[in-house]
C-alpha cells in the first residue's frame, strides 16, 4: 500500500535521524524504504561513518564496540569522495569534504606525495585529482598532473584503434586503415606538431607523433570544434572528451579547435595535444552558460559546411536558453554540423534537461549520448559526406 505524504515525509525525517545517530543506532532505529532507498542510506551512512569515526567526540561512531556499516569496509579517501559526491546534494558534498579536510585529517591526497604515488591511477583516482587539485601544491600537484597523464595515455591506448577504425571504416570500405609508408608522411604537421619536444642540447627535434595522409587526401579537410561543458556533474564526460580531442586531432584530415566553459570560457585549442594538461587546466563546479561558449565556438567557424561543433553538455542552462536556442539555429542555417553530446563515456547514461534537448533536436541538432567508439563512427559520417 503506497504510504501517504505524511507517512512519506516522516519516514525520510526518521532516516535523516538515523545518517546523524550511525550505525550503532542501528537495533533501535533503522532505515525504511524501497530496496533502492535502503542502500542508499546504508551506503550514505557507511560514508559517514568512515568519515565520522576520525572525530574524538564521545558518540555512538566512536564507541569502542563500533561495527561499522554493511558496506564495503575497504573504504579509501578516492572511493570515499568520489562516492560522496554521487550521492549527497552538492551543497552537502561539500560540507563533508571541507569536515574531511579541515577537521578530521583526509589530507592523504593534497598533502602526502607517497601516498598519491602508491595509488592506483585509474578513473575514480582522477576524478578525485580533478575534484581537489585546487587544494594542491608544489610537489603534491606535479605528482596529480602525472597521475592524469597516466590515466589519459591509458584511455588514449585503450581507445585509439577502435575509433581510427571507425572512422576509417566509414571513409574507405576497402581499408581497414592507412598504409604508413615513407611516401604518405605528411612532412609539415609532423614538424608542427613535434616543435613543443625540440631539445635544445642536440638542437633536434624529437619525433613522438608521426603523421601520414596521402590515402586520405581525396578527402575534405574539415574542422571540428569541441566544447567541454566544465560543470562538475559532467566530469566523467570532460575526461573522455579531452582524451578525443587528442585522438581526433591526429588524423590527417582534421583540425582540432578545443573548448571549455561554464560561465567563462577558455579556448585550449593549443593544448588539444595534451588531455592531461586540458584536465589539469578544467575548474569543475561553478555556473553554465552554454548559450555563451556557443556564441564563441559560432566564431571560430570559417567555412560551415566544413565544419562540426561538439558541444558536450547535460543542457542545463544557466544563462539565456533564447541565446542558447538563436546560436544554435545560426549554427545549424550557416551549413556546419552542431551536436549536444549529453554524455561521453563507457556507460552513455545520460542525466539531462530533456526538454532543451528535444527543442535542440527538432531544429536539427543531434542531441544524445555516445560512447566514446560511437563518437568515432559518428566523426567518420562527418568526414565522409
Amino acid at each position: 500500500m503506497d504510504m501517504n505524504e505524511a507517512e512519506i515525509k516522516r519516514a525520510l525525517s526518521v532516516n535523516r535521524w538515523r545518517l546523524i545517530l550511525g550505525s550503532m543506532s542501528d537495533r533501535s532505529l533503522g532505515f525504511s524504504g524501497t530496496d533502492k532507498e535502503l542502500r542508499a542510506f546504508e551506503d550514505m551512512e557507511q560514508l559517514l561513518d568512515y568519515l565520522y569515526s576520525r572525530g574524538q567526540s564521545d558518540d555512538v561512531r566512536n564507541t569502542d564496540d563500533r561495527q561499522g556499516g554493511r558496506g564495503d569496509s575497504q573504504l579509501s579517501a578516492a572511493k570515499w569522495i568520489t562516492k560522496v559526491r554521487t550521492l549527497f546534494p552538492k551543497k552537502t558534498a561539500e560540507v563533508l569534504e571541507k569536515h574531511a579536510l579541515d577537521e578530521f585529517g583526509m589530507t592523504e591526497l593534497i598533502t602526502d606525495r607517497e601516498v598519491l604515488e602508491k595509488l592506483t591511477p585509474d578513473m575514480e583516482l582522477l576524478k578525485t585529482v580533478l575534484s581537489l587539485k585546487h587544494l594542491m601544491r608544489g610537489e603534491v600537484l606535479e605528482t596529480a598532473k602525472k597521475v592524469a597523464a597516466q590515466v589519459a595515455d591509458e584511455l588514449r591506448k585503450k581507445l585509439e584503434n577502435n575509433v581510427i577504425r571507425a572512422v576509417y571504416g566509414r571513409l574507405n570500405r576497402n581499408e581497414a586503415s592507412p598504409v604508413h609508408s615513407a611516401k604518405n608522411l605528411d612532412i609539415k604537421k609532423t614538424i608542427r606538431k613535434n616543435l613543443k619536444h625540440f631539445d635544445r642540447q642536440s638542437g633536434q627535434i624529437v619525433l613522438q607523433d608521426i603523421y601520414f595522409s596521402s590515402r586520405v587526401k581525396r578527402y575534405n579537410r574539415k574542422t571540428v570544434i569541441i566544447a567541454i561543458d566544465e560543470s562538475g556533474s559532467m566530469m566523467g564526460s570532460v575526461i573522455y572528451s579531452a582524451v578525443m580531442a587528442q585522438i581526433i586531432g591526429k588524423l590527417p584530415f582534421a583540425d582540432v579547435k578545443l573548448v571549455i566553459f561554464d560561465t567563462n570560457i577558455v579556448d585550449l585549442t593549443g593544448q588539444a595535444e595534451d588531455p592531461a594538461q586540458v584536465l589539469m587546466s578544467v575548474q569543475l563546479g561553478g555556473g553554465t552558460d552554454i548559450g555563451k561558449a556557443l556564441r564563441y565556438c559560432e566564431s571560430l567557424v570559417q567555412t560551415p559546411s566544413q565544419t562540426c561543433i561538439i558541444c558536450v553538455t547535460d543542457l542545463y542552462e544557466g544563462g539565456s536558453e533564447n541565446t542558447l536556442i538563436g546560436t544554435s539555429k545560426n549554427i545549424i542555417q550557416s551549413g556546419a554540423k552542431l551536436s549536444f553530446l549529453t554524455a561521453l563515456d563507457e556507460q552513455a547514461s545520460p542525466a539531462y534537461d530533456k526538454v532543451l534537448g528535444q527543442k535542440l533536436a527538432d531544429m536539427g541538432a543531434f542531441v544524445g549520448a555516445m560512447t566514446p567508439d560511437g563518437l568515432g563512427d559518428y566523426i567518420g559520417r562527418i568526414f565522409g559526406s
